[in-house]
């Protein structure tokens, strides 16, 4: 069992093995999450009722509530590949982080955005210094640093470590975001989903919500596969196997 685990981590550093892997999983992981995200979305915008309080205007949290969840996971796979990549100088966990960094930074604006939208109405302004969205706000600042340290540094060595480092650190933002409405005054209403005891969404809004969330995961995955590639691509370029598979062998 240890063997087969070890042989496992082994393959993972590989390129070759990786990119062949990831393109396998794309070949079936993205339409499966496009299907989610279309059959959640058109779920929830057109066949749930309106809320009582918000009417119409809640929907938007069929795209503003997935797209916060997996903006907040995607960091901690961008520092958990930090820590690999800090600690164990593993290529493909800082081939990882990087590809993670875009991905989540757009993920946080869209909440971000989304959640202005839906601000409007609720709350009658677009922003506010709330502390969830201000905590959200630094997420996306942080998924931003790592991006600009990565094109800052000439040594790619360094720049690796550098936002290993800062990936590590911004971990102590994502519990700040989750239990922000807990610690502080916030505009923003407790955790409607709740996994050990009852939430307070009605079941006809809350599973089209948790099909747009797995969805959003799945096209987190794709996208975050998709950007690995291209980076091995880009790192590999002048490798045997590259050459090879630009000739169009297998």
């Amino acid at each position: 069992m240890r063997a087969a685990m070890w042989s496992f981590f082994h393959k993972l550093g590989s390129p070759p093995w990786l990119y062949r892997i990831a393109g396998s999983l794309l070949g079936w992981l993205l339409p499966l999450s496009l299907l989610a995200l279309v059959t959640g979305l058109a779920w929830g915008l057109l066949f749930t009722a309106p809320d009582f309080r918000q009417g119409n205007s809640y929907r938007i949290i069929y795209i503003h509530v997935p797209a916060a969840v997996v903006a907040l996971a995607g960091y901690y796979v961008m520092a958990l590949a930090g820590a690999i990549s800090l600690i164990w100088k593993m290529k493909m966990a800082d081939i990882a982080m990087k590809a993670t960094a875009p991905v989540g930074a757009a993920l946080t604006f869209i909440a971000l955005v989304t959640g202005a939208i839906w601000g409007k109405p609720t709350w009658g302004t677009w922003w506010v210094w709330d502390a969830r969205i201000t905590s959200m706000l630094i997420l996306l600042f942080l998924y931003l640093g790592v991006i600009a340290l990565y094109e800052a540094y000439d040594n790619k060595a360094a720049a690796s470590r550098a936002c290993a480092v800062l990936s590590l650190v911004g971990t102590v933002n994502i519990p700040i975001i989750y239990k922000s409405v807990d610690w502080w005054y916030s505009l923003h209403q407790p955790a409607s989903i709740k996994f050990t005891g009852g939430s307070s969404i009605d079941p006809s809004m809350l599973y089209p919500l948790l099909l747009s969330i797995i969805a959003f995961y799945g096209l987190f995955s794709c996208a975050l596969l998709g950007n690995m590639r291209a980076e091995i691509l880009a790192r590999e370029t002048r490798t045997a196997w590259v050459r090879r598979l630009a000739g169009g062998e297998a």
